[in-house]
């Protein structure tokens, strides 16, 4: 069964759908006269569900050709600039790092060359103070060996007349007490050279023996 689908104006035109398939459609076209009720009409073969129109294919062609010419000449140029500014940024920061890398290694070098002066420095300054020290130590000892030899020495030379000076007094003692002896054993004063004599020859041999 097919049903009419009348359209009016200028041209009437009728179109039957089948109720089986309501996508197929058959177009019909009559004229009518001022008055006319019935008339001639022919029906045309409706088009092809799967064959686009000619202006399809016009409007699918140049929109595809506008496309094509955009991306030719607009964003695939845009896109490659972008691209290429993107590259030259990285790698220009990628310079930039290894001349900072490289900046810090010289650095650190020129800090460890100029540590490694500082620490040789003081360890000749250390050494030449070592050595300074050791130098007035020697002879500052050597002159406190001067001044305890001679004072050993002024010491010695004190006990020897000490010594000397209490032999003489010890010697002077002795003479007197034999010649009071002998004075008193004899009954008469004996002869001072002559008691000098033998107490020098006794103290003598005392000191020898």
């Amino acid at each position: 069964m097919l049903t009419a689908v009348v359209t009016l104006g200028s041209q009437t035109t009728v179109t039957f759908v089948s109720a089986a398939d309501e996508h197929a459609a058959v177009d019909c076209e009559f004229e009518l006269e001022a008055g006319e009720t019935n008339g001639e009409y022919t029906c045309a073969p409706g088009p092809g569900p799967i064959v686009p129109e000619v202006k399809e294919l016009a409007w699918g062609a140049g929109a595809f050709i506008v496309l094509a010419l955009v991306l030719r000449f607009w964003l695939v140029p845009a896109v490659k600039k972008g691209m290429d500014a993107r590259y030259a940024h990285i790698r220009g920061a990628r310079e930039s790092a290894d001349a900072a890398r490289a900046a810090a290694r010289t650095e650190v070098a020129d800090y460890e060359s100029a540590l490694a002066a500082v620490k040789a420095e003081a360890a000749g300054r250390v050494d030449a103070a070592r050595q300074t020290l050791e130098t007035e130590r020697a002879a500052r000892l050597t002159e406190v060996n001067a001044e305890i030899a001679a004072r050993r020495e002024a010491a010695n030379a004190a006990t020897a007349a000490s010594r000397a000076a209490a032999a003489g007094d010890v010697v002077g003692a002795v003479r007197d007490v034999t010649s009071r002896t002998l004075e008193l054993a004899l009954g008469r004063t004996p002869d001072a050279a002559a008691v000098a004599a033998a107490v020098d020859q006794v103290t003598t041999a005392g000191v020898a023996s």
